[in-house]
């Protein structure tokens, strides 16, 4: 048998060419299409925005005549920021 590659003379049950290296056959299995990430920075700036925001709504409760606006979306977006924050961590394992 004849390499394809390089033409070499090989054995009619050689797996791969000892000259080149290339295989004999065509591989029975195909690798698998390698999937894209996103950033994990995008994630992470997005949850610091979020509890940024939420210290400053909380800081800005002080100095209002009525606070309990400000701590509501305070505590909304400190609560969205902790439950992205979860779904990263459960979606890494």
């Amino acid at each position: 048998m004849l390499c394809r590659h390089c033409g070499t003379e090989i054995a009619d049950k050689a797996i791969i060419c000892y000259r080149c290296g290339a295989g004999t056959t065509d591989p029975v299995r195909t690798p698998a299409a390698a999937t894209r990430r996103r950033s994990s920075l995008v994630g992470l700036v997005v949850i610091a925005i979020l509890l940024s925001l939420a210290l400053f709504m909380g800081q800005a409760s002080r100095t209002v005549a009525d606070p309990n606006q400000y701590q509501i979306i305070a505590g909304v977006l400190v609560g969205v920021a902790l439950v992205l924050f979860i779904f990263r961590i459960v979606r890494r394992r």
